[in-house]
């Protein structure tokens, strides 16, 4: 198997790859426009995101095979599939906030994790239209990457009070339960973005300290959070369980159910603890 430092090159070359062909068709540059937007039930799926999908996992299978390495994709697995048994798991969103993709706010991203024993060792979160990449690897530290290919270590912030914490917020994906945490927590910022790996890109560019995911009646998938965990905690950044555990991946079962927590790691322990004060207290009024 190849080194890890080729490994994530490769990883690099293709997410900068994804991330034109992404932009190509944002732009209008394919196909006139036309998106053949196909309603699923877990959202919508575009051309885009089966195109992009497709050159990922060709360029991955092309170069590294698949005797020591599973793929998991969202474009391409099934709810239902098993465990993968390789101890090194591919975790690759192709368009993660295709809604906001459709809507045209700029705010999509592509995801690229690869998994060691259910745990994220390697990363790469590309935002094609801020025109940068964002990249990993376990105990070596996160890095930005620009069109003009400078890179630069980054780091989330440093701020340390409850109250002066900014919250970064999806503009939809928010019921009852979610939007009552929200507006309780002692936080006073908010900032509106679509896309898991762009909010994250915010808390590591320091605009934003915070990011809350809590399942309902659905949940987040492997390929939503596995990449850009381990940018945030590479940066200096914590992302848990409410309850302090962390996230596996590739366990069979692709969604993440229950209260997740991404943050500068600052105040980490006591988010967890009020967020499930807070939803322990609007359960309670709700019975």
């Amino acid at each position: 198997m190849k080194e890890l430092s080729e490994i994530l090159e490769l990883a690099r070359s293709i997410g900068w790859g994804a991330s034109y062909l992404l932009r190509s068709y944002y732009h209008g540059e394919i196909n006139d426009g036309n998106l053949d937007i196909q309603n699923k039930k877990d959202g919508p799926v575009t051309a885009a995101d089966i195109a992009v999908n497709h050159y990922i996992l060709d360029r991955l299978k092309t170069n590294l095979g698949e005797e020591d390495f599973g793929y998991i994709s969202e474009e391409t697995y099934k709810l239902h599939s098993k465990q993968l048994e390789e101890s090194f798991v591919w975790i690759i969103d192709p368009l993660d906030g295709t809604r906001d993709f459709i809507d045209k706010t700029g705010e999509y991203a592509i995801h690229i994790a690869l998994v060691k024993d259910h745990r994220p060792i390697l990363a790469v979160v590309a935002y094609p239209e801020a025109e940068k990449l964002y990249y990993a690897t376990l105990g070596e530290g996160a890095f930005v990457e620009t069109i003009d290919k400078q890179i630069t270590p980054i780091k989330v912030s440093e701020r340390n009070l409850i109250e002066d914490l900014t919250l970064v917020v999806s503009r939809t994906h928010r019921d009852e339960r979610l939007n009552y945490l929200l507006q309780t927590l002692p936080c006073k910022e908010r900032k509106y973005v679509g896309s898991v790996g762009c909010k994250i890109a915010n808390i590591i560019e320091q605009k934003a300290d915070i990011y809350i995911s809590l399942s309902g009646k659905s949940a987040p998938k492997d390929w939503d959070m596995a990449a850009p965990e381990l940018i945030l905690t590479e940066a200096g950044g914590q992302f848990t369980h409410f309850d302090g555990t962390p996230l596996k991946y590739n366990q069979g079962d692709v969604n993440q159910w229950g209260g997740l927590l991404a943050s500068n790691g600052n105040c980490q322990v006591e988010l967890c603890t009020e967020s499930e004060r807070i939803l322990a207290e609007f359960d309670s009024k709700d019975n």
